[in-house]
């Protein structure tokens, strides 16, 4: 990806894709870009995202940089300092919806904007900010995974627990990326699997039974 800056302008880049897509990796590599122009970095990703270390945005390649945990977007625009130039924030979906406003002042200021998240919820819906974002974003980079169920390329993820709330935050225990003919946001396969085993289950416990020797009295 190529970028002309003309008249000391900022703008706004997102990468986008489902879980297990490389989106923090392609940050990293972005930042580290701007670091070999000697250009001044801040990265921020939200305090939600508990799965790693803390105070580093963290792909799943075990990739790491240094960061800052912020709760709301608020605070973020607050610790950009004058000299920065390139600005990453990882695990946007999380955000407020005020984000969005929080990326234009930057980009306004002259800062080179870059997010990443995810575009769709567990059940595929539009996540969090990331549509109004992705509208707003000067730039777009949708990534794509490898789906788990047929090696196809994913663009959803699958969740693979039974949580309904939105945010349930997890790696590879708790979701897979799948393709769209593979997605399963009710987990219908799982389910009717799980009734097909039970009655097979059942049988298998009966033979067992009547398999097994009868007990006979102790000769005393």
């Amino acid at each position: 990806m190529h970028f002309f800056q003309g008249r000391s302008s900022g703008w706004i880049e997102v990468i986008c894709g489902p879980m297990f897509s490389g989106k923090t990796e392609e940050m990293i590599r972005r930042v580290r870009l701007a670091l070999i122009a000697k250009q001044r970095v801040q990265i921020f990703k939200h305090a939600a995202d508990t799965r790693y270390a803390m105070d580093f945005i963290t792909s799943h390649a075990a990739q790491q940089f240094e960061c800052q945990n912020m709760p709301t977007s608020s605070g973020i625009i607050e610790l950009v300092r004058d000299q920065t130039r390139v600005v990453a924030i990882d695990e946007v979906q999380f955000f407020d919806d005020a984000i969005v406003d929080v990326a234009q002042k930057m980009a306004d200021r002259g800062v080179r904007v870059i997010c990443a998240g995810l575009d769709q919820d567990y059940r595929g819906r539009p996540f969090g900010p990331m549509p109004q974002l992705l509208a707003v974003a000067d730039f777009v980079a949708k990534q794509q995974a490898i789906c788990m169920a047929c090696g196809g390329l994913a663009t959803k993820s699958q969740r693979l627990t039974a949580e309904e709330s939105q945010v349930v935050v997890g790696a590879g225990e708790i979701y897979e990326a799948r393709c769209r003919s593979c997605f399963d946001p009710d987990l219908s396969v799982v389910r009717q699997a799980s009734r097909a085993a039970a009655p097979l289950a059942a049988v298998a416990d009966v033979r067992r039974v009547e398999n097994e020797p009868a007990l006979r009295p102790v000769a005393r």
